[in-house]
């Protein structure tokens, strides 16, 4: 384990690969975590995430305060600004600490020569603050969304953008989910209180918990003995509305990192439950979930195209297609999205979702129940994703969510509630 690191320029090299390269923060994170100290990973998380939560904000800033931008091999640097900028704005380290850090990150990143050029920008900041904020409010990077996004989501929903892009735009809530094999809610709340942790159970999951304040999972009463998982609560909701039963055969396709198969488990223990996925190194977080919650699936590497491949001509009684999307409902979690994410990605997803759809439908018993489900808020991997499906699969009925004209439920994200999440529930007739 390293100790002589600075984890100001790591998080400059984060965001780096991030925006420079595509890569999201949680393919960068953990291998950068691995090197440092336990005490320093949570910052290390907090200074990327909230970076790339403000960015255009930031980004805004540090056009007001240079000449011209840093380019090319010193383009770490004009990341390593921006980090500091978000400790002196978002954080309680005190601004001379800031100072030092950030400016030494100038050194680790092997550009000592510019030193003085760190310091005086985030003095000069700091001088200038108040003029700066006010400007960037009146500025349109106030809503820190791609334009494209928050064109789609004002389309979408026009009397409600503002709070979609307010949710967005925080840190997300914490939420549990009970093993009911372990406990019923009540009784794992009263442990929770128990434990000093104050914590308020949601209006309709039946295993969901919400605690007022996040917390490490170490500090949950038998998180190691698989009492409780962290899953936010519109996650949840998919598995209320599957309803799996004991001796059913299921499928959870795109299963990775496993949440809602354990659910499933949670549920009906005794049904035989399937779990796909078509990326093998995410399969092991599903392997991993199984193992501390003592529970069983089978789980194999395969394309929710190409079902014939990994289960024959097998049909399922249900079938959960939690189906790859934009992940517009989760930008708050992974602020990451907001800049990964193109445009036209939208469409090319529309299209993967509709040919795993067509392609899973024939493997769903005659009066089988499927779930399909997306992370996103985009009309076009959602409500016009199932309303065109039902339109060319006459042996699909639409059951509990929405209407033919308008299928399907949507959550949307909020700062006390689920994150955005679409279901629909069909019968094959």
């Amino acid at each position: 384990m390293k100790n002589n690191y600075n984890l100001r320029s790591h998080a400059a090299k984060a965001i780096g690969q991030v925006l420079d390269q595509g890569q999201s923060l949680s393919t960068v994170l953990p291998a950068m975590q691995s090197t440092i100290n336990d005490k320093d990973r949570a910052l290390l998380q907090e200074l990327c995430f909230g970076t790339l939560r403000m960015l255009p904000q930031l980004e805004w800033c540090i056009q007001q305060l240079m000449a011209k931008p840093m380019i090319g091999k010193q383009r770490t640097l004009h990341y390593l600004l921006m980090v500091g900028l978000y400790q002196l704005l978002y954080t309680r380290i005190p601004p001379h600490a800031v100072l030092a850090e950030t400016v030494n990150g100038a050194v680790a990143l092997k550009r000592p020569q510019l030193k003085g050029l760190i310091n005086g920008i985030l003095r000069q900041f700091q001088r200038q603050q108040d003029a700066l904020m006010q400007h960037a409010a009146d500025n349109n990077c106030r809503y820190l969304h791609p334009s494209w996004l928050l064109k789609r989501i004002q389309q979408a929903y026009p009397a409600q953008w503002e709070q979609i892009v307010d949710a967005n735009n925080q840190k997300p809530p914490m939420w549990l989910r009970v093993n009911r094999l372990h406990h019923t809610r009540e009784a794992y709340l009263q442990l929770m209180t128990q434990a000093g942790i104050a914590a308020e159970p949601h209006a309709e999951y039946t295993d969901a918990l919400r605690l007022l304040t996040p917390c490490a999972v170490s500090a949950l009463p038998g998180f190691a003995d698989g009492w409780v998982t962290v899953q936010d609560a519109s996650a949840q909701g998919c598995i209320a509305l599957l309803d799996p039963q004991n001796g059913e055969q299921i499928l959870d396709l795109c299963a990775a990192p496993g949440g809602k198969t354990t659910h499933i488990l949670e549920s009906a223990p005794k049904a035989q439950v399937m779990a796909i996925d078509i990326d093998e190194h995410r399969l092991t977080r599903v392997k991993e979930n199984l193992q501390r919650l003592h529970l069983h699936a089978e789980v194999k590497l395969g394309d929710g195209c190409t079902p014939q491949q990994w289960c024959g001509n097998k049909q399922f009684d249900r079938i959960l297609l939690d189906a790859p999307c934009s992940a517009s409902g989760v930008i708050r979690r992974h602020p990451d999205i907001k800049w990964l994410r193109r445009d036209r990605d939208i469409a090319e997803l529309a299209g993967l979702q509709a040919k795993m759809l067509a392609a899973i439908w024939p493997h769903l018993k005659s009066g089988g129940v499927m779930v399909y489900a997306t992370c996103s808020i985009l009309p076009e991997e959602n409500s016009e994703q199932i309303a065109a499906f039902l339109q060319h699969h006459y042996d699909a009925r639409l059951v509990e969510t929405g209407s033919p004209e308008q299928p399907g439920r949507q959550n949307l994200p909020h700062p006390k509630d689920g994150d955005g999440f679409f279901y629909a529930k069909l019968i094959k007739i």
